[in-house]
């Protein structure tokens, strides 16, 4: 670590091209969580269910299925895709944005999401002074960016990612990182609590639900990094890009208004611009109304 911040002062320009690349490759292995863990716990729950409610069936045996295996392959030809085939964003404009074997288009979201990741990367870099709390904070943007793109497929923020982060944000505080484990501790609990009591208001009032549990989960971690003081903020600007988002889709009949919209994704995009520039939105708008 002492290196890479000697390696910061010293050569900047080299130090953001490492954490690009090297980010590159993280936004590679995101696009296999968003796709994989799904699948992977769809199959959980199908097992479990067989297990509880169909016990004199015995399942069939299926081949692992996990982050590491199967080897990635082309959805349509079923080509092992090879790692010259594999390379971050290059491989991608290689081939076209088209199967190396069939010639089946590749959906451009793949580049696009490491493009991001890589993106985020800098600006976290840039933004936070070199040391240990930027790279927590890299974990942090990396796992926003997978549950973003998880709910906006599935509708679903998974455990397996909200509950490790609301953990590590705690444990990442108790050693000294964004603020007191007190105010990190407040953060949590006031985070899950809020969108709870507003998810039971409107249920009584409405009959219907309005968001999932998972969001709860993901604005308790947002709390137990950043604290309870950005939560107000967090909440604000997940509200507002929301409702800019909605209503713009809205408009370009992408969306119907009976169908649900995934509150994560806001929520994630609201965090992130808090870890980065939260204080100086807050203090902006303070100065702004006083």
């Amino acid at each position: 670590m002492a290196s890479l911040i000697e390696l910061a002062q010293a050569l900047p320009w080299l130090y953001f091209s490492l954490i690009f690349l090297f980010s590159l490759m993280i936004g590679s292995f995101l696009n296999v969580v968003i796709h994989r863990l799904p699948i992977m716990l769809e199959r959980d729950w199908h097992a479990e269910y067989r297990s509880y409610f169909d016990t004199e069936t015995d399942a069939a045996p299926t081949a692992p299925y996990n982050l590491m295996v199967p080897r990635s392959a082309c959805p349509h030809c079923e080509h092992a895709i090879t790692a010259i085939e594999n390379i971050p964003l290059l491989s991608w404009l290689w081939l076209k944005g088209r199967c190396r074997a069939c010639k089946a288009p590749i959906s451009a979201r793949y580049p696009l999401v490491e493009l991001l990741t890589a993106l985020m990367s800098v600006a976290v870099a840039a933004t936070l002074s070199p040391g240990w709390g930027t790279f927590t904070a890299l974990v942090l943007t990396w796992v926003l960016i997978a549950l973003t793109f998880i709910d906006l497929d599935k509708m679903l923020l998974p455990d397996q990612l909200t509950l490790p982060l609301l953990w590590g944000g705690l444990l990442f505080n108790l050693l000294g990182g964004f603020v007191s484990l007190s105010d990190a501790v407040i953060g949590a609990m006031a985070g899950y609590l809020v969108l709870w009591s507003l998810y039971w208001a409107f249920k009584l009032l409405t009959g219907k639900e309005g968001m999932g549990y998972g969001d709860f989960k993901l604005l308790a971690a947002l709390g137990a990094w950043l604290g309870w003081q950005a939560l107000p903020i967090v909440l604000l600007l997940s509200s507002l890009v929301g409702a800019i988002i909605g209503i713009g889709l809205i408009a370009l009949r992408k969306h119907h208004q009976a169908n649900p919209i995934p509150f994560g994704p806001y929520l994630a995009i609201a965090g992130w611009i808090a870890l980065l520039w939260g204080d100086s939105i807050t203090r902006w708008y303070l100065n702004a109304v006083l």
